[in-house]
């Protein structure tokens, strides 16, 4: 949702939009998509969660409900998408935090959270935005954390359909093929990065890629 430190995408890509977001967001079945990477993941009571670009809080909420014993933060950039989260959480009877800030400079110390989540991002920014977006993810993380990373994006050069090719916001999804994906996680540090499943969606227009990765596990020094 960022495009620099200065200017972001809304969570609708247009502030009117934003009160459609959540409905043609469901209508797509983001929401199966985001419980599939929660499964994938795993959460474990009294984890620290961090979910960077957490629009209007969806999976923040989500997470709170059914993970009560965990501490959850929601990031991003745009206001009125952390007004609705917010009203949102409230409307749960859930207390979690949000913050405002970009995923390329996570206002957090040094090794804060268990698990850091992305969903539908990572295609907004920049290509040296997405890499400090990766090395940020990998500073915020405790040893041995899991980074998980969903998002739509383009296919492998060559295995995309006439479809895939056609869909007029596909310049969207640039540098977000799972080879360019898995290399800005390596460049940052991340330990273990693979891509762990793909799904499409319009008839394979639209690809929905999941990666996972860790932050390297402390070294254990024997005496």
């Amino acid at each position: 949702m960022l495009r620099s430190h200065k200017e972001y995408v809304p969570a609708a890509n247009r502030d009117w939009l934003l009160p459609l977001y959540d409905p043609l967001a469901n209508l797509l079945g983001t929401g199966r998509a985001r419980n599939t990477l929660l499964d994938q993941v795993g959460i474990d009571p009294g984890d620290h969660i961090l979910d960077i670009g957490c629009g209007t809080g969806t999976l923040v909420v989500q997470i709170k409900q059914h993970h009560p014993g965990v501490e959850i933060v929601g990031l991003d950039p745009d206001p009125k998408a952390l007004a609705r989260a917010r009203r949102k959480a409230e409307h749960a009877e859930v207390t979690v935090r949000f913050d405002q800030g970009f995923s390329n400079q996570l206002p957090y110390p040094d090794a804060s959270f268990d698990r850091v989540l992305s969903t539908f991002m990572l295609h907004h920014p920049h290509g040296d935005e997405k890499a400090a977006t990766m090395r940020e993810v990998r500073r915020v993380l405790k040893p041995g954390g899991v980074f998980g990373l969903l998002d739509f994006g383009e296919p492998e050069a060559g295995t995309g359909g006439l479809l895939a090719r056609l869909f007029p916001f596909r310049h969207h999804f640039r540098n977000t093929s799972p080879s360019q994906v898995l290399s800005l996680m390596r460049q940052a540090g991340l330990a273990h990065p693979q891509m762990v499943r793909q799904n499409t969606l319009l008839a394979g227009s639209v690809y929905l890629n999941y990666f996972l990765a860790h932050a390297p596990a402390p070294e254990i020094v024997t005496p």
